[in-house]
């Protein structure tokens, strides 16, 4: 199957309550034909899916979600249609738009000249369905942008609800509440007004939380039984409904009985379902807070752009910016897409992604990012890349699978919750027959209190959520320092390395050269006037570093006469009727001029790391200047905290040996791999593997994709190549080599805090169940502690977003 059939699509699903939920649906999506792949995330509410188009469409993943018993959030928006004419104009779009691959519904009117489209806000987008449109001959635009606020407001809806039920119920519970009082000698001399103790009073207040206030539960367990499955729900019904409908039956068995003392549980069923809506209610706003690196990037973009087009300035929606738009940005504002300066300069803040928090210097030719701050100069830029394409969302998209994808430590919870409900429900019948054969023999209500208790206490709610939390809030955390982990898998395995590999240009040093040094026995100025007028015509990268150079010292250049340009050796100029050679030593003996005073300094420099060239004027010696690539400030800092990790740090590079262990021995690097292919690499990675260590790669270029590809955790200095960056497990965004040490730190952080919530969710569950089979524990204690202990996992999980790197 071709690369191109594969689609990536993310769903916001509803209904999941437990990991039995989503361990469902996953199993359901992975058994569809086309479904590479699915991972779907408890505490974000999301599924992953790699699926092949060709077999699968989204509606077939959509319906099968349906099956199981679950629904995925859409969102409907509202076009105004520009240019139909007719009826046939309004089937077309209608037909156009329901064969887009996410649109479910799709409605033309004619008349009022608008389309109502409800579609899937993972799969398209507005901007989307207006392309399409336009794509069909028609002009469309968002009568109502909802745009990511959508998904959001889902949230914040479902929260109030929930708060609404939690209310009510409580309102309705705490009179049963008051009853309990007279259960306990302790609490002997509360006063309970009689009418309160009639059982139909009890029923009359309990059926609307049982059933109302409770209907999700029953729906839910319906729907997962109905798919031969069990989940925390089938526990909440099975305990409630016991405590309820035995209630039910005393009462009506009462009533032969007046005046007879009875045992009622309607407060039991009302106090669990009360308590279980306050967790959930907890664990719903804990979840929420958990996603706010995703929420603090979107709200970086810009709302608006100014654009340019047919001679008129507009104010529109950044969903409008089209790709090749003329755009204003004004001192201030955010640039509102990526794109190239064509007119004026300015200074841009860009620390949002490098980290770099000094203005960088832009002219007309340098590219832009969007969401980074103009901040002192009014440019036009032409958009090149926008909507999903922009850097922000690709690093928005990195974020969101990261966070939506499994670590390979989850799937023994996974495992364990799938098979942990059945196992519950016996253990809760057996529990039952005990007491009621041999512990407490015929004493009903106290063996049905029993079983009550272990099937509260043992719902694996917090099994469930203990890792994807974790995943979520540490991956979260590490994009705010500009540390982008492709997948939740390479977070947990970042942690095991025990042996870094750097590669040298753009990664220990910045990329660029520099002139570092001027030897010369003329006068200064006139010596760099004439080389820098010479070296001025060439495209030679280390030409280019000699201009800048000089430049920034204010020396006056000239234009050649003549220029040629001696491939491998250096360049002939004449400036102002003097022969100007500049070069290499093969290059000065080629034209018979003599260096041998100048071969000691050549030596010191090259032993240095930097690279000589010798000049020369009318074919006699003049003197040498010398550029090398410097070494980024953070580069020692860097290696010295990840030796002090007890990580082996290494130089890889295709660099001569000379220069590479010059620069290794100035950041501290004691081990070198020089003059190594780009093939090379990667074998060098392999032997290192055979070793038995657990290798990171890190580089930036298009020659260490290989590399970074075949390493155990592949890391891309965000600055360099996309490539790069696509063949990584890592993106480093602010390109400094402290990053790497903070994505390991990050790792074991990450790490640690599931194997805190993992013990803490099996521990509660391993402890919980005998101790409520034993009796220690009455229904209601049962089903507060099942409540909040998932609460306290995903609260133990946000620590990791007050982490400092």
């Amino acid at each position: 199957m071709k690369n191109s059939d594969v689609s990536e699509s993310q769903f916001q699903i509803t209904g999941m309550t437990c990991a039995a939920c989503s361990n469902r649906i996953e199993k359901g999506l992975n058994k569809l034909e086309g479904v590479k792949e699915a991972n779907v995330n408890l505490a974000l509410e999301k599924a992953n899916i790699l699926y092949d188009k060709q077999k699968i469409s989204v509606e077939d993943i959509q319906k099968k979600v349906k099956d199981l018993g679950y629904d995925i959030v859409t969102e409907k928006v509202e076009l105004i249609i520009k240019g139909m004419t007719c009826a046939a104009c309004s089937t077309r779009i209608e037909k156009g738009l329901k064969k887009m691959g996410g649109v479910l519904q799709a409605n033309v009117n004619l008349a009022l000249e608008q389309a109502m489209v409800e579609f899937n806000p993972s799969v398209l987008t507005t901007k989307d369905l207006t392309t399409r449109v336009k794509h069909l001959g028609y002009g469309a635009i968002v009568k109502k942008e909802e745009g990511d606020k959508e998904t959001v407001d889902y949230r914040e809806r479902e929260i109030k609800n929930q708060e609404r039920k939690f209310f009510l119920s409580l309102l309705l519970t705490l009179p049963l509440l008051w009853t309990m009082a007279s259960h306990f000698s302790f609490t002997s001399f509360v006063y309970v007004p009689k009418w309160l103790m009639n059982p139909w009073v009890q029923m009359a207040i309990a059926t609307p939380v049982q059933f109302y206030i409770g209907k999700q539960f029953y729906v839910a367990a319906f729907k997962a039984l109905r798919n031969h499955s069990a989940n925390m729900d089938v526990l909440v019904v099975l305990g409630t409904s016991a405590a309820y409908f035995y209630s039910v039956f005393i009462a009506i068995r009462s009533i032969g009985n007046p005046g007879h003392s009875i045992d009622l549980y309607f407060e039991t069923s009302a106090v669990l379902i009360t308590l279980i809506i306050l967790g959930k209610l907890f664990e719903a706003k804990a979840k929420g807070r958990s996603s706010q690196a995703i929420k603090k990037l979107m709200r970086l973009q810009a709302k608006t752009a100014t654009v340019v087009r047919q001679d008129a300035i507009l104010d529109i929606p950044l969903e409008e910016v089209e790709e090749g738009d003329i755009l204003l940005v004004k001192p201030g504002e955010k640039v509102p897409v990526d794109g190239t300066i064509i007119e004026g300069q300015a200074a841009f803040d860009e620390s949002m992604i490098t980290g770099e928090s000094v203005p960088v210097d832009k002219k007309a030719g340098d590219t832009v990012i969007g969401a980074t701050i103009n901040k002192n100069g009014f440019i036009k830029i032409q958009a090149t890349k926008v909507g999903k394409e922009t850097a922000l969302a690709q690093i928005i998209k990195v974020v969101e699978t990261a966070q939506g994808s499994k670590a390979p430590i989850q799937r023994l919870a996974d495992y364990i919750s799938s098979i942990f409900v059945p196992i519950v429900v016996g253990i809760a019948i057996l529990t039952f027959i005990i007491w009621f054969t041999r512990v407490a023999p015929g004493n009903f209500p106290e063996a049905l209190e029993k079983m009550i208790s272990v099937l509260v206490i043992a719902c694996p709610c917090a099994l469930g959520l203990a890792t994807p939390t974790s995943i979520m809030a540490g991956s979260g955390r590490a994009a705010e320092y500009g540390i982008l982990f492709k997948g939740g898998e390479h977070l947990e395995t970042t942690h095991k390395v025990d042996t870094v590999i750097l590669d040298k240009t753009g990664t220990v040093t910045n990329g660029t050269p520099v002139l570092t040094n001027i030897s010369t026995s003329l006068n200064e100025t006139e010596f760099l006037s004439l080389i820098g007028s010479a070296e001025q015509q060439s495209e030679h990268p280390l030409a280019e570093a000699i201009v800048e150079g000089i430049k920034k010292k204010k020396v006056l250049l000239k234009h050649p006469s003549s220029f040629e340009a001696i491939p491998g050796f250096g360049i002939k100029a004449v400036i102002g009727g003097k022969e100007i050679i500049v070069g290499t030593k093969s290059l000065m003996k080629k034209n018979n001029v003599v260096v041998e005073e100048a071969l000691d300094k050549i030596n010191r420099y090259e032993s240095e790391g930097k690279t000589a060239m010798l000049a020369a004027v009318d074919r006699k010696y003049a003197g040498i200047v010398a550029v090398a690539d410097t070494i980024k400030d953070t580069s020692r800092e860097a290696i010295e905290r990840l030796k002090e990790m007890n990580i082996e740090v290494i130089m890889m590079t295709g660099d001569n040996t000379r220069t590479a262990e010059a620069i290794a021995k100035e950041v501290g690097i004691d081990r070198v791999i020089a003059e190594v292919l780009p093939e090379g690499k990667a074998e060098e990675i392999k032997k290192l593997q055979n070793a038995g260590k657990k290798v990171v790669m890190v580089g930036d270029g298009i020659n260490d994709a290989p590399a970074l590809a075949i390493a155990d955790i592949g890391m891309a200095i965000g600055t360099g190549a996309d490539v790069a960056m696509e063949a990584a497990d890592i993106t480093l965004i602010r390109g400094d080599l402290n990053s790497i040490a903070d994505s390991i730190y990050m790792s074991q952080k990450t790490i640690r805090n599931i194997r805190q919530n993992l013990f803490w969710a099996f521990a509660y569950n391993t402890l919980g169940i005998p101790i409520a089979a034993a009796g220690f524990l009455a229904p209601w204690v049962a089903g507060a502690a099942m409540a909040f202990s998932s609460v306290s996992v995903v609260l133990n999980a946000l620590r990791l977003q007050r982490v400092k790197l």
